[in-house]
């Protein structure tokens, strides 16, 4: 079993999380590999059984250029020119793989999900049934992470395997 983790991140806090999964996955005994979506294969490795993919939400949503270059404007480190959508839309579908998406998002009714959006993408592109996993609250858009948010992250990818290995 291999885990590949896909993320998209412009301030820094989504990739925190993607290593703090990849860090619980590894916790297991399990081997991961965490990506930017520009350098992410198009054509997923067969030894690849899990997928996560992970944003920060913008917008509602997933973030696009012209969200991008806003975030840049507010002091991200990157402006991405390959996001996940546009990873999405490239990468070949498996559906004999599962997928599972998460984000960040500074929370409440009315902030949307990257994750929610990502799941809905990739079902489209024809990844079988992916499933929208859990938002990790940044305490603004900027950030930090809210406290606890990396330790539940790592507890999450743990389970993420230990679920996979009990089925």
């Amino acid at each position: 079993m291999s885990v590949l983790i896909v993320v998209e991140s412009l301030f820094g806090n989504t990739m925190a999380v993607a290593r703090a999964v990849a860090a619980g996955v590894a916790s297991r005994g399990t081997d991961v590999t965490v990506l930017r979506c520009a350098d992410a294969p198009t054509e997923i490795p067969a030894d690849v059984s899990l997928l996560l993919a992970g944003a920060p939400t913008h917008n509602l949503h997933l973030p696009n250029r012209a969200s991008r270059t806003q975030a840049v404007g507010r002091g991200a480190v990157s402006g991405e020119a390959v996001g996940l959508a546009e990873w999405i839309g490239t990468a070949t579908p498996r559906k004999d793989l599962r997928v599972v998406t998460f984000d960040t998002t500074t929370g409440g009714a009315f902030a949307g999900s990257a994750a929610k959006a990502a799941a809905k993408l990739l079902r489209r592109r024809g990844f079988g049934a992916p499933e929208q996993g859990p938002g990790f609250i940044v305490t603004g858009t900027p950030g930090p992470l809210r406290d606890g948010e990396e330790e539940r992250a790592r507890t999450w990818g743990a389970a993420l395997v230990s679920d996979a290995v009990a089925s």
